[in-house]
């Protein structure tokens, strides 16, 4: 991309509205087995999508598409304005930097702080000052509500701290898009509160926009209808969205390699095609 598009590119992603990420008619397979067979789906600036399907109906792989380390057999995907399915290794790493990843089990580094977990992509790859890699990482942490913890070992913390622990890592270097992948698998119910709690307050309050992918209907849900305010106080509260905020987070359901619902969550809820509510149940 010459200066002159991406100068383009950076004013449209700047607007209220704007797409940073889009999937148009996206197909990918391995061999015979057709996961994704015709995809197409836009995250606004912002917002949020829940993808929802079966064991292997794709919700991991649109991940790995939008990072780039998988590419698709057809169709086009951009992410804040870059074709990824036309970039090369070297091309994608830029892409990539704006993009935070969190995963199932958390994988952090079992050798390592919380500190030096969190702070691990700024103090490695920038040439940031220790002092400022420091702030930075009791900033994220003093948002996630884990500020004492910064000196302990994630074999000293609860699974629910390691999850959280990770989205701060994510978000250490301020990327605009988070990619959730399972982050509440395994934990029980409080617990996977306080992580869709984290993914809530950093949709509303730092303006990240975020895919989520879950087979938990509970945390999916709850993520999609309640949001982040902060009091004059400067205190959080979480609490049930409104209309207009309900309709900024979207669910996609997988099925067979295509989008079988899009909508919000009163749509999901409301839906009587047979398959949708066979899943719900």
């Amino acid at each position: 991309m010459d200066e002159t598009a991406s100068a383009t590119a950076a004013s449209i992603l700047s607007e209220p509205g704007a797409p940073v990420v889009v999937f148009d008619r996206v197909q990918l397979a391995f061999d015979d087995k057709v996961v994704l067979k015709d995809v197409s789906f836009t995250l606004i600036k912002g917002h949020t999508k829940i993808i929802l399907g079966a064991s292997g109906a794709g919700k991991s792989i649109t991940l790995k598409i939008i990072l780039g380390l998988l590419r698709a057999d057809g169709g086009v995907v951009w992410v804040n304005g870059a074709r990824v399915d036309q970039l090369s290794e070297r091309e994608l790493m830029p892409v990539r930097a704006d993009l935070g990843m969190i995963f199932q089990e958390g994988a952090l580094f079992d050798s390592l702080t919380v500190r030096e977990n969190v702070g691990y992509k700024l103090y490695e790859e920038t040439d940031m000052p220790i002092e400022d890699v420091d702030r930075r990482v009791e900033e994220v942490l003093g948002f996630i509500g884990l500020s004492e913890h910064i000196d302990k070992m994630p074999s000293e913390l609860s699974g629910g701290q390691r999850r959280r622990v990770a989205i701060a890592r994510a978000m250490a270097f301020k990327p605009r898009i988070l990619l959730y992948d399972e982050a509440t698998t395994g934990l029980d119910p409080i617990t996977a509160t306080t992580v869709d709690d984290e993914i809530i307050k950093l949709r509303d309050l730092e303006g990240v926009s975020s895919i989520v992918v879950t087979h938990q209907l509970r945390d999916a849900f709850y993520i999609a209808t309640h949001m982040a305010v902060r009091d004059s106080g400067g205190a959080v509260r979480i609490l049930p969205a409104t209309p207009e905020k309900a309709d900024e987070a979207e669910f996609i359901m997988l099925k067979d390699g295509l989008i079988c619902f899009e909508g919000n969550a009163e749509e999901l809820r409301s839906s009587t095609d047979p398959y949708l509510r066979q899943f719900l149940t």
